[in-house]
């Protein structure tokens, strides 16, 4: 079964607990505080693997989780980091905030995305000891790692798509033009899962060939099979579309070739303008009338127009050098960007709350919500450090931190990341 979606919850690791710890040693009065940090959560990564071409893995586990950061120790001993959790996804799957289906990443390269952060370790007392302050007894909690649920999306990385009716000859064509092993037999819907076949021209000269299951009309509606792989389309750099020339299963090709460009449109405007190459299968079953009938239509659209008989290759040679002459002319595959916080997400958590705690001049701000902006935030962009600065301020924590006192130079602490509150 070909399963291309899924959703799956993500935990990193939380950190671990600071020590409250002194030193203990003979002949050493008042040794001082010892207690060590908690270590870091685990994180949770994805990495494309080529040997997977699927989701199905995620049919039967929906929730993964990193390990926890170790409590810090006494003697300034730092707790043991949390392992990291790496999860495997076929190449092209796209990542989406599972809520509100913000785009996270496309995991198209083998670099491995950062999922799900995990959390700081705490500081141990030792953090904590000043001048006037010589024995706090106090130390840091870890911060929670994060928690996400992500819904997973498979959009097949392809040069190349093929369309056109089931039994128009697309798996035939692509079994002679690649080492792809499609299935091919005459009756409908042969095909029920994408293949994709890598098409070689010479050394150094290739490119990915799809074979994406067939389309009928209300494709973009749910009818059928096609619906179900559209998706695949949109990252194709051009679309070979074949056609019954023959018009063998009872059907006119002239429109077929307009039902399939239909479907395109409403499933995804932009589909029907992509680079489209229109090739006349099934010819040694038309009579040259039909032929030259449906070549004036295709040709008088504005489209390239080829002859072939895919089971005994003929034609079909024509019709690869033509794509790739196309696809030299074409941009790479397109790559899906991560798309940012939206600037009014603190607008649309007001239903959480927050909870300032106050200990010697430092100012410890607790909010889960506050905690995943946090942890998106790099702090070293001065735009990020600006965004974050605007979330505190109209999500009313600023204004609470000047109902509870807090003077210029007073310390924020936001889990672990601690600034000087400046007005």
């Amino acid at each position: 079964m070909f399963v291309d979606t899924a959703t799956i919850k993500l935990s990193a690791g939380s950190g671990g607990d600071g020590c409250v710890a002194f030193h203990r040693e003979k002949y050493v009065a008042s040794g001082g505080p010892s207690g060590g940090d908690g270590g870091a959560g685990g994180s949770v990564y994805l990495v494309a693997d080529d040997r997977l071409s699927t989701l199905s893995d995620f049919r039967y586990k929906r929730k993964y989780s990193a390990a926890s950061g170790a409590n810090g120790e006494s003697g300034r001993r730092s707790g043991k980091k949390g392992a990291d959790l790496t999860i495997r996804v076929p190449r092209g799957t796209i990542v989406r905030e599972a809520d509100t289906g913000r785009l996270l990443a496309d995991i198209s390269d083998d670099t491995p995305f950062l999922a799900a952060k995990g959390g700081r370790g705490g500081w141990g007392n030792t953090h904590f000891a000043t001048p006037t302050r010589q024995a706090p007894r106090f130390a840091k909690s870890g911060a929670p790692g994060e928690s996400w649920e992500i819904s997973l999306e498979l959009k097949l990385l392809a040069d190349v798509g093929l369309l056109g009716f089931p039994n128009v000859g697309k798996s035939s064509f692509l079994s002679v033009v690649s080492e792809a092993k499609p299935i091919v037999g005459d009756y409908h819907f042969t095909t029920i899962t994408p293949v994709l076949g890598v098409v070689t021209l010479g050394l150094g000269h290739s490119f990915v060939m799809a074979d994406i299951p067939g389309l009928i009309e209300g494709a973009s509606e749910g009818i059928g099979l096609g619906h179900a792989f559209l998706r695949h389309v949109e990252r194709c750099r051009m679309l070979v579309h074949i056609l019954d020339a023959a018009g063998s299963e009872g059907r006119d090709p002239i429109q077929d070739f307009e039902t399939i460009n239909r479907e395109l449109r409403s499933y995804l405007p932009e589909l029907a303008d992509r680079p489209q190459i229109v090739a006349a299968n099934k010819t040694d079953l038309a009579t040259p009338e039909q032929i030259d009938t449906l070549r004036r239509y295709i040709e008088g659209k504005g489209y390239a127009f080829y002859n072939m008989c895919a089971p005994i290759a003929e034609g079909t040679r024509a019709l690869v050098n033509a794509v790739a002459a196309k696809l030299a002319e074409l941009p790479a595959i397109r790559r899906y960007e991560a798309e940012p916080l939206p600037s009014d997400f603190f607008a649309q958590r007001k239903e959480d709350r927050f909870a300032i705690a106050a200990q010697d001049g430092v100012y410890s701000i607790e909010a889960p919500w506050l905690l995943r902006i946090l942890q998106r935030c790099d702090m070293d962009d001065y735009e990020s450090l600006q965004y974050f600065q605007r979330v505190l301020q109209q999500s009313g924590i600023l204004e609470a931190l000047e109902a509870e006192g807090i003077q210029e130079g007073d310390t924020v602490s936001i889990y672990g990341f601690e600034f000087d509150y400046l007005k």
